[in-house]
């Protein structure tokens, strides 16, 4: 069974100013621009730490920051109750619950957690430097439960809130429901990946902070993540499946094809077309074929038209939603997904909790 425990929470004291300026998207959710304009926003907002100039440099400020007071660590073990409300890709409003946790990072071997997609060796090295020389995660890893939840909201003014986010102490919140439940990586592969390296390095047992949310948790949501292709002239010229009349026609009849089989949505200025693949391929492998040059991706069908019909972009693969119990049923398999195969929505903020990475949290 995993290892969770409450822990106590580093976070932003008064000194750092307003919360909603110190505050982030995870580091692999903010672009060039904004953190340009995150860095300049406080000296204390979280991308100095999650997206630093240097290592080193983020080991220092943090380190800076605890002796100033800007970042203080609370007295009581707790585990902290989160609730999101969002607009998801898809326009619709939702809310999300979830609870934060220490976890032990194990290797996957042990099965107490399970990842469903690949990494990348370079962002894994990456995220285990950073973590080697801060010793503290800003941002939890996000990981689905399978059942339900323990912890729910209460009448008292929540601890934190900011851009939509709340947040709650659950300091005798008894966590051995939980006992024994699988445990599957939403998002957070490669920090995840790297505490456990880093407790390779150590010889010891290292925690990181997880948000846990429920498989059956109203507010949970995966979104497609589709595949559009710039400067590919050879797929702008490709038919490779049944043309329709209109995107409205060909998104329809993706909606009916069998499960069974990968399929999507080609779009080009052209047209329309329902391309579909083999037996038991995910939909992202079938276009995955193509390669990955001049690949980008976005959850926003409304975005990727957008970039066909502008010119941007020479075609855009659309994609059916992952359904949760097919991904934990991969995961359960041994099995991974390519990278960019789901899109858990919203990512949870950075700089909301610090959780120091120790054997003892």
């Amino acid at each position: 069974m995993a290892d969770l425990k409450p822990f106590r929470a580093v976070r932003y004291a008064g000194a750092a100013g307003p919360l909603a300026d110190l505050v982030a998207p995870p580091y692999d959710a903010v672009s060039p621009e904004e953190r340009e304009r995150l860095f300049t926003r406080s000296p204390y907002n979280v991308v100095h730490v999650t997206l630093p100039e240097s290592e080193e440099e983020a080991g220092r400020l943090y380190r800076g920051w605890l002796e100033a007071g800007i970042l203080e660590r609370e007295d009581e073990l707790a585990a902290w109750l989160l609730v999101e409300d969002f607009v998801g890709p898809d326009g619709v409003a939702r809310e999300r619950h979830g609870v934060l946790v220490s976890l032990a990072a194990e290797p996957y071997e042990t099965g107490r957690v399970l990842p469903h997609e690949r990494t990348h060796a370079r962002i894994r090295e990456e995220r285990l430097r950073l973590l080697r020389a801060t010793r503290a995660q800003p941002e939890p890893i996000f990981l689905l439960l399978d059942g339900p939840l323990v912890g729910g909201v209460t009448a008292a003014p929540p601890a934190v809130e900011v851009d939509g986010t709340r947040l709650w102490r659950l300091p005798g919140l008894d966590l051995t429901p939980l006992d024994g439940r699988a445990l599957l990586i939403a998002d957070g592969h490669h920090r995840y990946e790297s505490a456990v390296e880093l407790a390779a390095e150590l010889g010891e047992s290292v925690r990181v902070m997880a948000l846990l949310v429920s498989t059956e948790d109203p507010g949970l949501h995966v979104f497609p993540t589709h595949r559009v292709f710039a400067g590919r002239p050879d797929l702008a010229a490709l038919r490779e499946g049944e043309q329709y009349e209109s995107l409205e026609a060909a998104l329809a009849a993706l909606a009916a094809a069998s499960t069974g089989r990968s399929a999507a949505v080609a779009y080009r200025r052209a047209g329309a077309e329902l391309v579909v693949g083999e037996e038991g391929e995910l939909d992202v492998e079938l276009v995955d074929r193509h390669g990955l040059d001049g690949i980008s991706y976005t959850p926003s069908t409304v975005a990727a038209v957008a970039a066909v019909e502008q010119g941007d972009a020479d075609v855009v693969f659309l994609l059916r939603e992952p359904r949760v119990e097919d991904v934990f049923a991969l995961a359960r398999r041994g099995e991974r997904m390519p990278p960019k195969s789901t899109y858990f929505f919203p990512k949870p903020l950075s700089g909301l909790l610090f959780h120091p990475v120790e054997a003892r949290a």
